[in-house]
């Protein structure tokens, strides 16, 4: 019974597929052919084009740089990085100078603390034997 129900609903679904509308893709606009771009050297057609541009045309508004103008704005530019280096290095050797103080400090501080440390324990013995040198007495 199941296969009978299977060649129903194949039979079913062929008929939707037959009756359901086909989609058409739609036509693309026909364009003239541009030719060959091939031209002879001799030709009066080869070389740049001079278009005639006007005030308001954003190619004529563009600035056009000489060598002159890209090696100044490049000397400005090597000079800028110069300076940058300069201050870069400046404040690492005020930071390294920094750091040699605390240095410094820090080892001061640190024979300072075990000097504390070791009087304490002299007079943490010298203290054990008094009391208990009193306590003998008594």
């Amino acid at each position: 019974m199941a296969t009978d129900y299977r060649s129903d609903s194949s039979s079913a679904s062929s008929v939707d597929r037959i009756h359901a509308p086909v989609p058409t893709r739609p036509r693309l606009p026909s364009r003239k052919s541009s030719g060959t771009m091939i031209i002879h050297r001799d030709s009066v057609d080869a070389g740049p084009v001079d278009l005639p541009l006007g005030p308001d045309d954003v190619r004529s508004m563009s600035p056009r740089r000489t060598s002159e103008d890209i090696e100044t704005l490049g000397k400005a530019a090597r000079q800028e990085l110069q300076r940058h280096a300069k201050a870069l290095q400046d404040s690492l050797l005020i930071l390294f100078d920094r750091i040699e103080a605390v240095k410094e400090e820090h080892d001061k501080l640190d024979n300072n603390n075990k000097f504390l440390q070791k009087y304490i324990g002299d007079l943490m013995t010298t203290s054990k034997f008094t009391t208990t040198g009193t306590k003998a007495k008594k």
